[in-house]
Parts: structure tokens; sequence; C-alpha cells
């Protein structure tokens, strides 16, 4: 994520690591920990006093985040093995499908209707597995905007769970 210029030149010329101009969201949680000498103010505190001062707009980013919890409650990875499981479901369907062919006349109207059945929801399995991989690279994406690695952050692990229980203003 990264700041305004004037604002890491004000607040943070100490934090800045060689040209770095940028921070982990998981320090985002220490700003809250960083006092002042006299204890009464946090970074958290110059920073939202200095965004309503410079930037007011920002200090209602909360409200595009409204989702964030949510969100934070979905697991790709449980994503992924639900997908897999209609897969299989699919399957066996068209296993019980191939399987009432030998039935004769007598499945005529069972397999007009499992046909149908499946044509829809092998449309509808292949819009699942299409959004699922866009929901990845999404998540992906996200993360190496904020400057994580996905492979070393998971997006259930920290990008959505450091912003969810971020003390926000």
């Amino acid at each position: 994520m990264f700041l305004p210029e004037h604002i890491l030149i004000n607040v943070a010329p100490n934090f800045c690591v060689g040209s770095a101009v940028g921070f982990k969201l998981d320090s985002l949680l220490k700003l809250s920990d960083t006092r002042a000498r006299n204890n009464k103010m946090t970074l958290m505190h110059y920073l939202c006093k200095l965004l309503a001062e410079k930037m007011p707009t920002l200090l209602d980013f909360g409200k595009d985040l409204a989702h964030l919890e949510a969100a934070s409650k979905i697991q790709l990875k449980t994503l992924a093995e639900e997908m897999q499981a209609v897969s299989k479901g699919l399957e066996k369907v068209e296993q019980e499908l191939a399987a009432s062919e030998n039935d004769g006349a007598i499945s005529a109207g069972f397999q007009k209707v499992l046909k149908n059945f499946l044509h829809t929801a092998e449309a509808e399995v292949r819009s699942l597995i299409s959004l699922y991989s866009e929901v990845g690279r999404n998540a992906d994406g996200l993360s190496q905007y904020f400057g994580e690695d996905p492979a070393r952050c998971p997006f259930e692990q920290g990008l959505v769970v450091k912003c969810c229980h971020f003390p926000w203003p």
C-alpha cells in the first residue's frame, strides 16, 4: 500500500528503508501501538489527524470495505473442494444417464429430464470453474498490489484478515 508522498515525508522519514515508499499490511496493526513520548497520541491518531486535514475524503474509505468481513470468512481452499465435489456429482449423474440407456423405453422420461438437467448443470459448472479461476487471479493480484507475496501470504490468512481486524478510525 502506498501513501501520498507528502505524508511519507512529513510523517515517516525514519520509517522508509532505502527508496521504499510503502509498507506491509501487517505493519498497519502496529500503528496503534506506536505512541508519542507523552503516551497520549498514537501514530494512528496522528495519521488520521493529518489525513483529516490534508485529504478528508480518504477517511471514508471504510465504507468501501463493507463486505470485507464477510469475504474474510470465504476460504478459497473450501471453495475448490466444493467445486470438485460438484464436478464429481455431475460425473455421477452422467454415469446414471448412461446406465439408464440400458433400461429401454421405461426410462425414456427419466433420460429426457436428466439430459436437460445435465445440459444446464454442465454450463453452470463451467461458469463456476471460470469464476473460481477469476477469484484466484483477483486474490493474487490484490495481494501483489499491497506488496504481499501470494505464495507466502495466502489470501485468507493474510490480506483479508489483516484488513478486517485492523482498528479503522
